[in-house]
């Protein structure tokens, strides 16, 4: 008997087949975005509440320790009020025939890494928190997709946001975070994507330390354990609606080119 399914289709067919499986009363973990937009993501929510089944956002970097100690940290005040989180996911690589360049299949980087960045100021703002873009730029490929969006903004209770996600740039992955008193930074150039490697967390001064995981392996356990009914932390479908919606309101809003 099959009581789950992992999901990890080109981006335009999470919600089909997400849909499909939940009304044949599967449980679901879908590849990140959910969904391309935030209608479908609530539709693939409509589902999972209609048929009683759990849907889960696969961005297993919420389920690493480092992110998790960071989160935790800022939700306890150790840096005072949250006020700026300063984030970037790029590299370059050779995209010639993959999905991530096809507009009709979800392309582009922003729902392809920007769902990390936008996960980062739900789970430290709160999904609550609006959203208000300041700046917005976008470099467009050959094919429509954005190779590059750089986005900045404002949160409720005036948190600073700044993101990039890009194709064509050299890798970096970064996460800050400031607040009045202090400071949290990813240490290296692995912010959203640490895996099996030691890693650590800047907290003001001090660096933390984090002993090698497999976060997907973490996500999946977790989900399973949902499944039979112990509770563990997984992504709320709250969280995942509103990174929806952001990633909505910086995918359709003017801009101007890089």
């Amino acid at each position: 008997m099959i009581d789950a399914v992992y999901i990890s289709l080109a981006n335009h067919q999470h919600c089909e087949w997400a849909v499909k499986a939940l009304s044949a009363g599967k449980h679901v973990l879908c590849e990140k975005p959910l969904a391309t937009n935030s209608a479908e993501a609530r539709l693939m929510t409509e589902s999972a509440v209609a048929n009683d089944r759990l849907l889960v956002e696969a961005v297993w970097t919420r389920w690493h320790p480092r992110f998790i100690r960071m989160v935790n940290l800022v939700r306890d005040g150790a840096i005072g009020e949250l006020r700026a989180i300063d984030s970037a996911f790029t590299f370059t690589g050779t995209l010639d025939g993959n999905y991530r360049l096809d507009p009709k299949m979800g392309g582009g980087s922003l729902l392809d890494v920007g769902p990390y960045q936008a996960h980062a100021w739900v789970a430290l703002a709160g999904a609550s928190a609006e959203f208000k873009i300041t700046s917005l730029h976008r470099n467009l490929g050959p094919t429509g997709v954005d190779l590059t969006t750089q986005v900045s903004g404002v949160l409720t209770n005036d948190v600073e946001v700044k993101a990039i996600t890009s194709f064509e740039r050299a890798e970096v992955q970064r996460l800050l975070v400031t607040g009045t008193s202090g400071s949290i930074e990813c240490v290296g150039n692995e912010a959203f994507a640490s895996w099996k490697k030691v890693c650590s967390l800047r907290v003001g001064d001090i660096e933390e330390q984090f002993a090698p995981v497999d976060a997907f392996q973490v996500m999946v356990e977790a989900f399973g354990r949902q499944i039979n009914g112990e509770q563990c932390f997984t992504i709320t479908l709250s969280d995942t609606i509103r990174v929806a919606e952001i990633l909505d309101q910086v995918r359709f809003a003017p801009a101007r080119s890089i």
